[in-house]
């Protein structure tokens, strides 16, 4: 429910906090690093947080304006959120349930959130310290906080330099300097300790005046905790699985998705003839495809009906989201142009680009047919799983319509040990599909032409006739005319 960067500039003003009060260098890290992560287990929960509160990235936005200092804020927080923007009716059906089921879901949430960001830092092989940070950051100077319900100097210095940045971030960003002081004002003694708050207001003007300059990633980055800590090879992959993992959990329905798109698609590459770089790309971005859907409301990914136009736009956001998460890294960003063909179709009839033929690349291609096939053999809110008969049917389905690519299925099917149409192997990796294109292209048919000859659109055939000048390095009709004749392609009967 908040910006991309709020999390990078609260742990901006975390850290220059610590640095202001002379933290040790372990603290400091488990300041920089427990800020980063405190968060990242907020989607746990969220299946349930949609079912009772609609638009769960509304309640999550809306959460730190609350101070939650009476025993009555938490429950009446709660209520007044109950039921999202459905009708006074619907809400007054919903208050009975959730009084007796819902509250049972609606109380443990924060220590959930705890709970789920403990078990990514153990997948990432952090310190004690640092879990033990993440772990108070949800205890409060007064002790009404979670888990524990530790109070006033009980809660580690660094938790509580973490909560503050929290909130007081959100309020600089939407009202201002003058508001963040004030939040934090009022909530010392309740939900902050009074002396980090003194130390805040006596920097303020310093602190959130060095968040208005450049770019709140590459200071992050830049920062001296970050500079000792690199993943590469085994220990990046493990990072990724990690991310992958909690990137599913967001939806019952989705849960093992991308790790099991991961190794399907990497199985596949050696049938579909990707070298061991290409492969080790593709894997990797494939883990991280998705990791746009949590800034997608699960009021829309567990939705049993289906969807409409306008919310049909905002779940399709997810690709441009997890294109622009992943671009913002250097080293991953190589990742996002995969990961961003995953919905794409060779027909243009895809998202978010609407790419045709020779736009998507290789692994592109690989990534949309693994994506589809497993996806199919998963529940979804509006239909149960495929068999794997079913799925293989289905994707082939999508070569006859000019969707998926036809070795790229291939690949995948083989690698699950489903039974293909046989045919024989064409030249310059040209599908049988290409073959019928390319003796009509060669006969002299226009694009509308072949598409009516083939029962297909025009925009198919002209996205065919391109991959077919790719793939044969070619970029008029007469040279791909000489190719077909050169190999015999244009007397065969069947294809």
């Amino acid at each position: 429910g908040l910006p991309m960067e709020h999390v990078l500039r609260q742990s901006l003003l975390a850290l220059g906090l610590a640095e202001l009060l002379g933290l040790e260098e372990a603290d400091q890290e488990a300041v920089y690093f427990g800020s980063l992560i405190v968060w990242v287990g907020c989607h746990v929960d969220a299946y349930e947080q949609a079912k009772w509160f609609g638009d769960e990235t509304v309640l999550r936005g809306d959460f730190r304006k609350t101070d939650f200092h009476h025993l009555w804020s938490r429950p009446e927080f709660g209520l007044r959120h109950l039921g999202g923007n459905v009708s006074l009716g619907e809400r007054a059906a919903l208050l009975p349930r959730f009084l007796t089921v819902g509250r049972r879901d609606f109380q443990p949430m924060l220590e959930n959130h705890w709970r789920a960001s403990d078990e990514f830092m153990t997948g990432l092989g952090f310190a004690p310290n640092v879990h033990d940070t993440v772990e108070q950051t949800f205890e409060r100077w007064d002790g009404r906080g979670v888990p524990k319900g530790l109070q006033g100097s009980e809660i580690l210095l660094t938790s509580r330099l973490i909560n503050l940045a929290d909130v007081v971030e959100f309020y600089h960003r939407t009202s201002g300097a003058a508001a963040a002081v004030e939040v934090a004002r009022e909530r010392a003694g309740t939900q902050f300790d009074p002396d980090v708050v003194d130390t805040f207001v006596g920097a303020s003007s310093e602190l959130l005046g060095d968040l208005e300059h450049g770019s709140a990633w590459d200071a992050v980055v830049a920062a001296p905790p970050a500079s000792r800590y690199w993943l590469s090879g085994v220990t990046l992959d493990t990072a990724l699985l990690a991310v992958a993992d909690f990137c599913d959990v967001k939806s019952p329905y989705t849960i093992g998705h991308s790790r099991g798109v991961a190794a399907l698609a990497a199985d596949a590459s050696s049938f579909y003839g990707l070298d061991e770089l290409d492969m080790t790309m593709l894997r990797r971005a494939a883990l991280l495809h998705d990791l746009g859907n949590l800034g997608i409301p699960n009021e829309l990914w567990d939705k049993r009906g289906v969807l409409s136009p306008v919310e049909l736009e905002r779940a399709r956001l997810h690709v441009h989201l997890t294109e622009r998460m992943l671009a913002s890294s250097t080293s991953l960003k190589p990742l996002a142009a995969i990961a961003a063909q995953h919905h794409e179709r060779l027909d243009g009839s895809g998202y978010p680009r609407g790419l045709v033929g020779a736009d998507l690349t290789a692994t592109g291609r690989l990534l949309a047919a693994a994506d589809v096939y497993h996806a199919m053999q998963e529940p979804r809110p509006h239909r149960d799983a495929f068999t794997s008969a079913e799925a293989a049917a289905h994707v082939e389905s999508e070569v006859r319509a000019g969707r998926l690519d036809a070795d790229a299925v291939r690949a995948v099917l083989t690698t699950k040990g489903q039974r293909v149409s046989k045919r024989r192997t064409w030249p310059a990796g040209l599908t049988s599909r290409e073959v019928e294109v390319l003796r009509l292209l060669a006969r002299g048919r226009t694009n509308r032409q072949i598409a009516n000859e083939l029962a297909i659109s025009p925009k198919t055939a002209s996205s065919h006739v391109e991959h077919i000048y790719v793939k044969l390095g070619v970029s008029t009709r007469a040279l791909a005319s000489l190719f077909a004749a050169k190999h015999g392609l244009i007397e065969l009967e069947d294809v």
